[in-house]
């Protein structure tokens, strides 16, 4: 952990204010010409996952951390946890399924991903940014249904429900966007 004005924060960083661990995502600096610098930080709180805005004045400090990040295989779900493997050491890490809540709409056989720790407390995992899944069930695209956007429900292996076109079926490879869940097409 560094001290660092705060207006040395830049988004990405992680950092500690108020005895919660935060990443920055934007920042917005506001200097007038007879008040201090008014600083505001749009952080996501990295344990809990709400974003919220920091207020902080130009000359506080805080501290900035080093997340270690170390990339894992997804192997398979116990129950309760998901167990990752590094593919170099063989070790095995097993993550509390509510951790992970989003996540496990992505996860499939080998994917790989980034495990963030800090002080050995999992923070969460880091997941790409688009991933190929399998439908395992759709509607049956009905002819000539071209009024709206000509898409269908689609559940793919891991349970979530995607939009998709009508030339999408059951068995058909789709590539996903992982932060809204979106069909992005075929693979």
């Amino acid at each position: 952990m560094s001290m660092v004005n705060c207006t040395e924060v830049r988004p990405g960083n992680i950092y500690i204010w108020d005895n919660q661990l935060y990443q920055c995502i934007t920042i917005d600096l506001n200097k007038t010409a007879m008040a201090k610098m008014k600083v505001k930080i749009k952080s996501k709180n990295v344990r809990t996952g709400s974003v919220t805005e920091v207020s902080l004045i130009g000359g506080d400090k805080v501290d900035l951390v080093r997340v270690d990040r170390k990339k894992m295989n997804y192997l398979y779900d116990d129950g309760n946890d998901i167990v990752f493997m590094d593919n170099e050491t063989y070790e095995q890490l097993n993550i509390s399924k509510d951790l992970l809540k989003w996540e496990l709409n992505f996860l499939t056989d080998g994917v790989e991903v980034e495990i963030m720790s800090f002080n050995g407390e999992i923070l969460g995992i880091t997941i790409p940014a688009k991933v190929t899944l399998t439908i395992t069930e759709s509607e049956p695209a009905v002819r000539g249904d071209t009024s709206k956007t000509a898409l269908k429900d689609a559940t793919v292996e891991t349970g979530l429900l995607v939009k998709v076109p009508l030339f999408c079926n059951e068995g058909d490879k789709i590539i996903v966007e992982t932060e809204k869940g979106e069909y992005v097409s075929r693979a």
